[in-house]
């Protein structure tokens, strides 16, 4: 005798959340370092500027600008012009200037912006609808 498989139809609705609130602290972090282009900086093809001729915003000495990640950005102002992003390179070591156009005693300011100091909070958990489920047959 063959077995009976009942067979059985049925749609369901999709859970649905609803409320919840998320709050998204940005905390900002900017330094500023500035520096005059030298007549020894001035290569070939760029000029390249040491992080040791830099200081702060307090005028304190660079010794070495800090590692880029993916939270920070970087602007380089020429004379207070800024500049494109493609015209520079930042390392911990040194801005790298992609030109031989800036002559020396002209003022070079970098500003890093970072945004490792962001934070988001779930402060009030949504709720979440049960699925309704209906047999047709």
């Amino acid at each position: 005798m063959p077995v009976i498989k009942p067979i059985i139809t049925a749609v369901a609705s999709v859970p649905i959340a609803t409320g919840g609130t998320i709050t998204t602290t940005v905390t900002p972090t900017v330094t500023r370092y500035f520096a005059l282009v030298d007549e020894a900086m001035i290569g070939a093809d760029s000029i390249t500027m040491p992080a040791t001729s830099f200081i702060d915003d307090a005028e304190a000495p660079v010794t070495a600008f800090p590692a880029l990640t993916g939270t920070e950005y970087f602007n380089v102002y020429i004379n207070g012009m800024l500049q494109q992003l493609a015209l520079s390179t930042l390392t911990t070591a040194s801005l790298v200037l992609d030109t031989t156009d800036v002559p020396a005693g002209i003022p070079v300011l970098l500003e890093i912006a970072s945004f490792t100091n962001t934070a988001s909070a779930i402060t009030t958990q949504p709720t979440i609808s049960a699925p309704v489920i209906t047999i047709i047959s």
